[in-house]
């Protein structure tokens, strides 16, 4: 059964990678009063090829829910069809999408969270972030983030591929507990920031965090000492504090899980997207 579709116009078009060819992208759905997602989720986009045949594709939103608005973040791809179709659309052309879809969504409650992403798998870290720190619509200047930390680390290979750098940055100047991690694993001898690849960052938060807990563990720990075993004492303690969030390549994925699981991290804790 064919699902309902809406009509997409998009209203603005900014190339924000001119080496990666990659665009932002800012769409409309007229025909709605709003479209309703949770930060995290994608559309899926249909559109009919050369050859007469109907391509379907999907794309994490690249912003949180605003009225009927929806953003996306796409590159160029060699031979491809539909990021092309989309990055040669002209503003005012339309498109076609339903949705949204997808569980690749901030868990509750919220706890402290390591965003991970490479290339355009920043797209729903935008939004996640957008969704805790909103700037604009009816909750513009709230604060989601319950004071929770929040890091996002993103990897790429240039400089000139750190997509929404300027806004990542202002996020993290305007509030202290969102701290963003950027990495370059192909940096010039010039670059003065970080070098490598996210799982290596996701490591020295992850060490650093539980440095800093120990004491307070301890303390709960022997707290208890005396306890009986039959009362509920631990059952208020959350099943988890902290929970990653991960969007990437295959490759990139699997060393960031295989880094938490190697600390003992719970499958359910790390959430993940992957988009080849």
């Amino acid at each position: 059964m064919a699902r309902p579709t809406q009509t997409a116009r998009l209203v603005k078009k900014a190339c924000i990678s001119e080496s990666a060819q990659c665009y932002h992208l800012e769409f409309v759905i007229e025909e709605l009063a709003s479209l309703d997602f949770a930060a995290g989720q994608f559309i899926s986009t249909l559109a009919v090829d050369g050859n007469g045949k109907l391509q379907t594709r999907a794309y994490s939103l690249a912003s949180a829910a605003n009225a009927n608005k929806f953003e996306l973040c796409v590159n160029r791809v060699e031979g491809g069809f539909f990021s092309n179709h989309l990055a040669d659309l002209p503003e005012g052309g339309t498109i076609q999408v339903h949705g949204p879809h997808g569980n690749f969504t901030l868990r509750a409650p919220l706890t402290d969270s390591i965003f991970v992403a490479t290339g355009t798998g920043i797209a729903p870290m935008r939004s996640f972030t957008q969704w805790l720190f909103p700037e604009a619509g009816e909750h513009a200047g709230q604060d989601r983030s319950q004071g929770k930390d929040i890091w996002l680390v993103y990897g790429t290979r240039h400089e000139s591929e750190l997509y929404y750098r300027d806004y990542f940055e202002r996020v993290a100047a305007e509030h202290e507990n969102f701290h963003y991690i950027k990495t370059l694993s192909r940096a010039p001898a010039e670059w003065s920031g970080l070098r490598g690849y996210v799982q290596e960052y996701v490591g020295h938060i992850v060490d650093e965090r539980n440095r800093k807990l120990a004491p307070a563990v301890e303390a709960v720990v022997a707290g208890h000492s005396s306890v009986a075993v039959a009362e509920p004492v631990l059952a208020e303690i959350p099943a988890f504090d902290i929970h990653t969030y991960i969007c990437g390549l295959n490759n990139m994925v699997s060393a960031v899980r295989d880094k938490l699981t190697g600390y003992g991290w719970h499958k359910k804790q790390i959430i993940f997207e992957r988009y080849d």
